[in-house]
C-alpha cells in the first residue's frame, strides 16, 4: 500500500509539476511569491491576513499595495515592486488572478524571473484555466514561491478542524462540544462560522464552552434540526435530548426535525452495503461524494436491522407530528431514543 501511495504521489507531482511547498491556510509563511489557490474565499482571506500580520510584526514599516488582476494595466506590478528610497519591505496583493488581463499575465511571468528583494507578492486565484501558464510556472518553482491551498470545506470534520485552528491560532482552548455546536450552527456559511469564532475569541475570557456558544448563538444552535439528528445518530442520547428540548423551547417546529432525521437515515440506508470509492458510489446513488463519506461515518455501529427499525420509527414519528398522535414532543423523544440506540430494541 505504501509503495502504491508513493507512486501515486510521484505521478501526481510529475503531472502537475509541483516543486514548491503546498500548505494549509494556517501554515502560510513568507516567500517571494505566495499563491492562494482554491475556491474558499474565507480561507484565502485568513491566510492573507495572517501573512500580513506576520510581516508587519517583523517590520512595522511594511508597505501594503493591492491590485485587481482583471483591471490591470501594463507596468503596475513592476512599478510597485521597484526599490524605494528607504528600502521598506513590501507586500503586494493581487486579487482575481483567475480573471487576469493579458497585461498582468505578461508582467507576472516576467516578474517571476527576477523577483524583487524584500517584496512578497501574493496572488489570489480562485480556480479555472485562466492564468494556467502563470500557475504552472509558480508551481514549477520559478520565483521561489509557496502555494496555500484554499479548497472548499465540505465535510463537518474539515469545518471542525478550521474552528480548532482559529482558536489555536489565538491561543485559546475550545471545548469539543462547543466546537461541534458552532459547526452545527454555521455549517452552511464558513464566513459566518469564522466571524462567530472571532467574536468568541474577543469576548469570552477563558476556555470556550458549550454554554458560551449557546449564550451567543443560542437561536442558531438550538433550532438546528441537524444538530439533534447528528447527536442521536452518533449514539449521544443525552446530548440529542438536550438539543431537542432547546430547539423546541426556542420555537422549532417538530416536522422539520423529523425531516432532518429522515434525510440522514435515508442517505445512510442508500449507502449501507454499497462498496467502492466515494465518487463512484456517489454517482450511482445520485449523491455528492461528501454525502457518501459522511453517511459511511454515520453508519458506524449500525446494523441492517437497526436501519430497518429506524426507518419504521421515522414513518411513525412523521405521522405523529402531523396529527396522528396528541403529543408530538413525546413522539420526537421516542424517535431520538430509538435512533440513539441505533435501532436496537432496549425494552
Amino acid at each position: 500500500m505504501a509503495a502504491r501511495s508513493g507512486a501515486a504521489r510521484a505521478g501526481a507531482t510529475a503531472r502537475t509539476k509541483v516543486a514548491i511547498p503546498q500548505l494549509a491556510w494556517n501554515e502560510v509563511r513568507p516567500a517571494p511569491v505566495v499563491l492562494l489557490s482554491g475556491a474558499e474565499t474565507v480561507l484565502a482571506e485568513r491566510a492573507s491576513g495572517l501573512l500580513r500580520d506576520f510581516l508587519r510584526s517583523e517590520d512595522p514599516a511594511l508597505e501594503v499595495s493591492d491590485l485587481e488582476a482583471d483591471g490591470y494595466r501594463r507596468g503596475e506590478l513592476l512599478t510597485l515592486a521597484s526599490p524605494s528610497l528607504f528600502g521598506e519591505p513590501r507586500l503586494i496583493r493581487v486579487n482575481a488572478v483567475e480573471r487576469a488581463s493579458d497585461d498582468f499575465l505578461v508582467d507576472a511571468l516576467e516578474y517571476l524571473e527576477q523577483t524583487a528583494e524584500s517584496t512578497t507578492l501574493v496572488l489570489r486565484h480562485a480556480g479555472g484555466q485562466r492564468g494556467k501558464k502563470l500557475l504552472d510556472a509558480i508551481r514549477a518553482g520559478t520565483g521561489g514561491g509557496v502555494e496555500i491551498v484554499c479548497a472548499e470545506l465540505k465535510k463537518d470534520v474539515e469545518k471542525q478542524d478550521f474552528v480548532a485552528a482559529e482558536f489555536r491560532a489565538a491561543g485559546r482552548k475550545v471545548n469539543p462540544r462547543a466546537l461541534r455546536a458552532l459547526v452545527a450552527a454555521f455549517a452552511d456559511d464558513l464566513a459566518e462560522l469564522s466571524a462567530a469564532c472571532r467574536q468568541l475569541i474577543a469576548d469570552a475570557p477563558d476556555e470556550i464552552t458549550e454554554a458560551m456558544v449557546a449564550q451567543y448563538y443560542g437561536g442558531r444552535v438550538e433550532t438546528n434540526a441537524f444538530a439533534v439528528a447528528d447527536a442521536a445518530i452518533a449514539g449521544r442520547h443525552g446530548e440529542a435530548l438536550i438539543a431537542l428540548r432547546h430547539a423546541l423551547d426556542s420555537g422549532a417546529d417538530p416536522v422539520p426535525i423529523v425531516a432532518a432525521f429522515a434525510m440522514k437515515v435515508r442517505t445512510m440506508a442508500k449507502v449501507s452495503g454499497v462498496r467502492g470509492g466515494g465518487p463512484q458510489v456517489a454517482s450511482s446513488l445520485g449523491l455528492a461524494p461528501w454525502q457518501v463519506d459522511r453517511a459511511r461515518r454515520d453508519l458506524a455501529g449500525w446494523s441492517d436491522e437497526g436501519l430497518r427499525r429506524a426507518i419504521e420509527s421515522l414513518a411513525a414519528a412523521d405521522a405523529a407530528v402531523k396529527g396522528a398522535e396528541r403529543d408530538p414532543v413525546f413522539a420526537l423523544e421516542r424517535l431520538v431514543g430509538i435512533i440513539a440506540a441505533r435501532g436496537r430494541d432496549l425494552t
